[in-house]
């Protein structure tokens, strides 16, 4: 079934199931213990290795006081690789594991997930199971995700996110599994992981968690059972993100991203998603850049382009980000949210433009730095009409957009992708 027949009215909707979870301080030290009780005995640990932390060794040190043997791959790559996952597949058969751990971001997660996936499917290719549902075994090995940032989501949800940079090495392709085959087997939150999580990333991270609560709010999909804890998590990212960024040792603003995350996930699971991630999905597919910060720089464009379809459901919006929207007409409290969305990223410092993303702009900028040639020759984001061009014809390809509020079309699109790219977003205020 193709992505756009899943979307046409119909009277049955479905409601995807969420793992067990662990959410609060300490979380994290249950991990051993739990493992245990899950039957996990050699387990193959999935990470980026979260350099400039000691994250990762005290977790696998924990697990090894517990009896558990540890098998590491520190490996995974932002924007995670299709041979990412399949260097872990290789390791973890070597190895003879049974189980997998993944500590860190929705990198981690995801290319954990695609692992699982191949492991139960005999090793075969991840890139074999884009789309909807295409893994034949419902059975894969037992994984505990260890979320290390407040902005993914891929600890709960039945979705993960992968580059193919071998079917054509000079056009790679960022694609989204829906499988519900993957869901994690428990989801560990714990926002005392998050204290070393870079000021710059918890940033960028929390406009995913935006994202990830805004896009079913006003998703065409309209699936009701979303919209209560998507608009939850909009009020508490609009109420813990500058606290989380600016003072990252607190535990309320940390704590509460970790709610807004894990919540807004609950939203998008069965709620759908829309361009905003499509076109977050093109640019990381193209330059390798955080998939939260292109999300951030997304948003207000999707925002204001979305806005003629569900004014009503935008002043909601506004009304949980904090604005006073008594005496204002819907469009105006509309108007008013995508204003507070531009002053809360502008107040957590993100660039406002594509092209303001340099290779010293963030933490961890993978700009220009490989693994592939053709990741060695995108020094820099250039916001042209060929990167427009070929940006939209991503998005349009992308199983994240029939969810879009709005229709899209090669001739809608485009421009909405080259104001991300160059645009003022003052102009969207006016």
């Amino acid at each position: 079934m193709q992505v756009d027949e899943l979307l046409k009215p119909f009277p049955i909707k479905e409601f995807h199931p969420f793992p067990r979870a662990l959410l609060g301080p300490g979380a994290h030290e249950l991990i051993g213990p739990e493992a245990l009780k899950l039957g996990f005995k050699r387990t193959l640990v999935m990470t980026s290795g979260l350099r400039g932390s000691d994250i990762v060794h005290k977790i696998t040190e924990s697990m090894k006081y517990h009896g558990l043997e540890v098998v590491l791959y520190d490996k995974v790559e932002s924007n995670p690789k299709d041979y990412n996952v399949m260097d872990a597949v290789a390791l973890y058969q070597e190895n003879k594991c049974d189980s997998f751990v993944s500590i860190g971001g929705g990198s981690s997660h995801d290319a954990c997930k695609g692992a699982r996936i191949s492991v139960a499917h005999d090793g075969r290719n991840v890139n074999e199971f884009e789309g909807f549902n295409k893994s034949e075994n419902p059975k894969n090995p037992p994984h505990i995700a260890v979320s290390t940032t407040a902005g993914t989501g891929s600890e709960t949800s039945w979705a993960y996110v992968i580059t193919d940079t071998t079917t054509d090495p000079d056009n790679p392709h960022k694609y989204v599994v829906f499988d519900d085959t993957s869901v994690t087997t428990l989801a560990v939150d714990d926002p005392v992981l998050y204290y070393d999580c870079p000021l710059d990333y918890t940033a960028q991270c929390g406009f995913d968690v935006l994202a990830h609560a805004s896009e079913p709010y006003v998703s065409r999909l309209n699936f009701q059972p979303s919209l209560g804890n998507a608009l939850h998590a909009i009020k508490l990212t609009a109420e813990h993100l500058r606290q989380a960024t600016w003072n990252p040792l607190d535990l309320s603003g940390r704590e509460g991203m970790m709610y807004a995350q894990y919540i807004a996930a609950q939203a998008f699971n069965s709620g759908g998603l829309g361009i905003v991630h499509s076109i977050s999905h093109a640019v990381s597919a193209f330059y390798d850049t955080h998939h939260g910060l292109n999300n951030a720089i997304a948003l207000p464009r999707v925002w204001a382009f979305n806005m003629p379809v569900a004014y009503r459901r935008f002043a909601e919006i506004a009304q949980a980000m904090g604005v006073d929207t008594h005496g204002m007409t819907d469009v105006r409290a509309a108007d008013a949210a995508l204003a507070a969305a531009i002053r809360l990223l502008r107040d957590v410092g993100i660039p406002e433009r594509f092209v303001d993303v340099k290779q010293d702009t963030y933490s961890k900028n993978r700009l220009g730095t490989g693994p592939t040639k053709f990741y060695e020759n995108a020094k820099e984001i250039k916001g042209g009409a060929e990167d427009a061009d070929r940006i939209t014809r991503h998005v349009l390809g992308d199983a994240c957009t029939p969810g879009n509020a709005k229709e899209c079309t090669f001739e809608t699109v485009r421009p909405v992708v080259e104001h991300c790219l160059t645009g003022d977003l003052d102009d969207l205020l006016s």
